[in-house]
């Protein structure tokens, strides 16, 4: 862990997440929340459904962004917020399963610009199927708490 990170990261990751209204609308889940790594399950369910029944790629491209911007947030100080200012998604398939799975890691941490991963996953029949790709950079904010 780099010496000025948030030593309580994981308690203030919980505490983020919680106040994302988003992550509630699509019901979403923290299960894991490790030094420079999160992931986010989200059941499949007919409210985040596009026209094909398949999850919809911008429920796929929030969690993805937010799993990997948590994982970016677990380096930074206490004092300290994080801001997507980039990110590249490759849709690989659709997502399809009972639920979806985003991993997100940090891929370089840096005290301006962090640069990150994710992976989502469909998961159906308890098979896991690589449905997207995302590589994202971070902006770290000193000084800048959330609301």
């Amino acid at each position: 862990m780099p010496q000025d990170a948030n030593p309580q990261f994981a308690e203030s990751i919980r505490a983020s997440f919680a106040r994302q209204n988003a992550m509630h609308l699509v019901r979403a889940s923290l299960p894991l929340v490790e030094h420079g790594r999160t992931e986010i399950h989200v059941p499949h369910w007919e409210g985040i459904e596009q026209q094909h029944g398949f999850v919809h790629g911008g429920v796929v491209g929030m969690i993805a962004d937010t799993a990997a911007g948590y994982a970016a947030m677990s380096m930074v100080p206490a004092a300290a917020s994080v801001l997507t200012v980039e990110y590249k998604m490759n849709l690989m398939a659709p997502a399809d399963g009972e639920k979806l799975v985003a991993r997100g890691e940090v891929v370089r941490p840096g005290r301006t610009l962090i640069v990150t991963k994710a992976e989502v996953f469909a998961v159906k029949d308890g098979k896991e199927s690589l449905c997207a790709l995302m590589q994202q950079t971070m902006m770290v904010m000193p000084g800048k708490a959330e609301k």
